[in-house]
């Protein structure tokens, strides 16, 4: 390989990155920054969580119900069965978001093969 990739050095690839790294982390300062003032319990924050969360919900019921790419060929029933079995080990397992996810994608893995093996 010659260190070029479509015409890009790889002096300038890792100039690109080590800039993308510098503004992402400006970013995160500034935020941080302007947030210790912040009242954590005023009601403007409190709508920029509930937009959060609405956003978030709208995210995932889309992912669920008007899938695109390689989730547009997996059955409805899998993508909704695994989203409630994620739900229930949730609140099982005392609102641990880590068990929930890894047990809804998991769940997800499990229909879609049972389903392309002629189980389901």
């Amino acid at each position: 390989m010659t260190g070029e990739v479509t015409g890009m050095t790889t002096a300038y690839i890792w100039a690109l990155l080590g800039m993308a790294i510098a503004v992402t982390y400006l970013w995160r300062g500034l935020g941080t920054t302007i947030v210790a003032g912040l009242d954590p319990d005023s009601p403007a924050l409190q709508w920029v969580a509930c937009v959060a969360y609405g956003l978030l919900s709208a995210l995932i019921s889309r992912i669920i119900f008007l899938p695109v790419g390689v989730l547009e060929n997996t059955e409805l029933v899998d993508r909704v069965g695994a989203t409630v079995f994620g739900f229930v080990m949730f609140f099982l397992f005392r609102k641990h978001i880590g068990i929930g996810t890894l047990s809804a994608a998991g769940a997800f893995g499990v229909m879609v093969w049972a389903r392309s093996q002629g189980f389901i």
